[in-house]
């Protein structure tokens, strides 16, 4: 037993003080003492907690592994669709009718209309869906209200009502996109560069290819550089330009918080990365090229990193209309992809951008983003933790990573 805590965030320490195993970011509050709960066990947020304290005897706290509750800026959906906190509050009239009719949104944004029994489950309903998914059932999720939808658990048990949506999405929607890491040195030398993963990522790609350990998480290259920037991968014996590692989120492992406040803009999470009107620049697509050159310039990438970045990450970009970026600051990168290289070099700097698409609808909620993006781009370097004098002095042993997540909304 854990003594009631008045405050939302107070009760989170609590659990966690009593139930050390089970980390805070995945405790959940539930609760099935209210009246609309029918009897089923539900999330308890942030939003309700001061609403319905006064009414509980009793909160379950529980690891949030089975299901997930993305905050706001994961997945986007018709701006009618019920928040989670909403659920609550909603009528239950219609609750234990045996039919509900939704409106699935696929990932490309198709819409179709499926009636289906309540006591479905949700796979069943994923594979109603399937004309219009793409691909296989399997390799998709569900969301509904912000939170992922166990696909064992019926539709029925979301208190679902209809004309309500649910947004289809990749499993693997997340994915940090090809970070290369480029090695300078004044001199030939042999070099080892261990890259080390949160367990929120996984390793999906690399090159040149060597073992992965840790579970993907871990890899390592043994290259000899040379004077010109290329290097010789000692196990395969290619002469390579850089190295190059992608990874995908693991999402299911790690199911986020129930508070969704946006993340600190110096701290970077593979799982739940965001941007925000304060934090970011937003822009409209045709000038995103000319901002990006001269921010990429500023933190110390050549021509040709610079011009890698910019065309990896256009077809992304030109899906939008608008677009909110953001680099990490190179601590809180470092904490997700911990790079360790032996000899030590001189310098290292690492660029990780983050953006995400604005519909011109929503437009009007970024307006201070829209006035940072008129200044000039040097800010960025502070931001980023970057000393551009020492990145470009080639009598020092360099190293330049860059890399980018695009965050779907």
């Amino acid at each position: 037993m854990v003594k009631r805590q008045r405050s939302y965030n107070l009760m989170l320490d609590a659990a966690f003080k009593h139930f050390p195993s089970i980390p805070r970011n995945m405790i959940t509050l539930q609760t099935n003492q209210i009246d609309i709960c029918d009897g089923h066990y539900v999330d308890i947020t942030a939003e309700i907690w001061d609403d319905i304290i006064d009414s509980l005897t009793v909160v379950e706290v529980t690891r949030a592994t089975a299901e997930m509750t993305l905050p706001p800026w994961a997945f986007s959906l018709p701006d009618y669709q019920p928040a989670l906190s909403q659920v609550n509050s909603k009528d239950s009239s219609n609750r234990n009718d045996d039919e509900v009719t939704v409106t699935v949104v696929s990932p490309s944004k198709q819409t179709h209309s499926i009636t289906s029994s309540r006591s479905s489950r949700v796979d069943a309903l994923l594979a109603d869906a399937s004309p219009i998914l793409g691909y296989c059932p399997t390799e998709v999720m569900a969301i509904w209200g912000g939170q992922m939808m166990h696909k064992n658990r019926s539709i029925g048990s979301y208190n679902i009502k209809d004309g309500d949506s649910i947004g289809l999405h990749k499993e693997s929607s997340l994915r940090g996109g090809k970070p290369v890491i480029y090695l300078y040195s004044p001199s030939n030398i042999d070099v080892s560069v261990k890259l080390s993963l949160t367990p929120e990522w996984t390793l999906s790609v690399i090159y040149p290819v060597v073992p992965t350990k840790d579970h993907g998480q871990l890899i390592e290259w043994n290259v000899r550089t040379h004077q010109d920037g290329s290097l010789t991968e000692h196990n395969s014996g290619l002469d390579v330009a850089y190295l190059f590692w992608e990874a995908e989120t693991n999402l299911h492992a790690f199911p986020r918080s129930l508070v969704s406040e946006p993340q600190p803009s110096d701290t970077f999470s593979p799982t739940s990365s965001s941007l925000t009107d304060m934090d970011s620049v937003a822009i409209p697509v045709d000038k995103v090229t000319v901002y990006l050159d001269k921010s990429l310039k500023a933190l110390g990438l050549h021509t040709e990193a610079r011009t890698s970045f910019i065309t990896y990450w256009l077809p992304s970009i030109l899906k939008h209309e608008y677009i909110a970026l953001r680099f990490v600051s190179q601590a809180a990168y470092e904490r997700a992809a911990s790079l360790s290289i032996s000899p030590q070099p001189d310098i290292v700097t690492r660029v990780f951008m983050l953006f995400r698409g604005i519909p011109k609808e929503h437009l009007a909620k970024w307006s201070k983003a829209q006035m940072q993006a008129e200044e000039d781009v040097a800010w960025w370097v502070d931001v980023v933790g970057v000393d551009p004098a020492r990145a470009g002095d080639a009598t020092l042993f360099r190293v330049l990573e860059w890399g980018g997540m695009e965050v779907l909304v």
